[in-house]
């Protein structure tokens, strides 16, 4: 009865340290960055001439990268503008090109 108790409790401990593990302290937590993602794709959606644009955004550490494609330097003006504006979003990097016309 003793050798079961024991192998609970280290099995516990051993999920304690592996979850201790899991902790991002100064960092931010991949929920973090996949919440800030959806505000950021949200914002640009939100802009009637962004919403149909071709741009993809991912986020790291709270840093949002935009990339694809617009189709001027105001739009692309426009999408950094409206990431750099949510909430949560340290940087912004800009990964997108403008359509040769």
């Amino acid at each position: 009865m003793n050798a079961p108790r024991r192998m609970c409790a280290v099995l516990l401990a051993a999920a304690l340290v592996g979850l201790a593990g899991c902790a991002s302290p100064g960092g931010t937590s991949f929920f973090d960055d996949a919440s800030t993602t959806a505000k950021v794709k949200q914002a640009i959606y939100n802009d009637p001439a962004l919403k149909v644009m071709n741009i993809s955004v991912s986020t790291e550490d709270s840093v949002v990268s935009l990339s694809g494609t617009v189709k001027t330097r105001t739009e692309r003006a426009r999408a950094i503008q409206a990431a750099r504006k949510v909430e949560g979003v340290k940087r912004v990097k800009d990964e997108l090109k403008i359509e040769k016309q």
